[in-house]
């Protein structure tokens, strides 16, 4: 009973500190639960839930920031606006990406130090986080039946 939840428990915990700057590799942990048998949809909600998390906390992490500490680091303005209007362009759009190793991470501080909506960047971070899982695990569920 103990190591069931101990199980998810630490999946969820290196799923969230995936989802930071911490180069954690989430998916070997969840490709080894798979292997020991733990339930792939339940693995895909605790992971999911836990890296999508991760990912908001780099959204807020980047609302907290300010512009001129970015001048005070050596960025022009004009630089900064040029990556806004980049982020803007794209929007929300970009939280999908979230989950790409190195990059997501600043995507998701990007998302917020330059105010993109909350809520939907918040909904496409967790489509993303969720995909990215939900591929996995098929992946490993398919190429389990070439080794059973």
């Amino acid at each position: 009973m103990w190591e069931f939840e101990f199980g998810y428990l630490g999946l969820f915990v290196t799923c969230f500190l995936a989802a930071t700057i911490l180069p954690i590799a989430s998916e070997l942990f969840l490709t080894g639960m798979l292997a020991l048998g733990y339930n792939p949809i339940v693995c895909l909600f605790v992971a999911g839930t836990a890296n999508t998390l991760g990912g908001w906390l780099n959204y807020f992490i980047g609302y907290l920031g300010n512009p001129k500490w970015l001048i005070k680091l050596g960025a022009t303005a004009e630089k900064i606006n040029s990556w806004k209007e980049r982020v803007n362009q794209y929007g929300v759009w970009l939280a999908l990406f979230s989950w790409l190793p190195l990059i997501g991470d600043v995507i998701g501080i990007a998302l917020g130090f330059f105010r993109v909506n909350v809520v939907f960047s918040f909904l496409f971070i967790a489509i993303g986080k969720f995909i990215r899982y939900g591929v996995i695990i098929v992946f490993y569920l398919y190429f389990k039946t070439f080794f059973d």
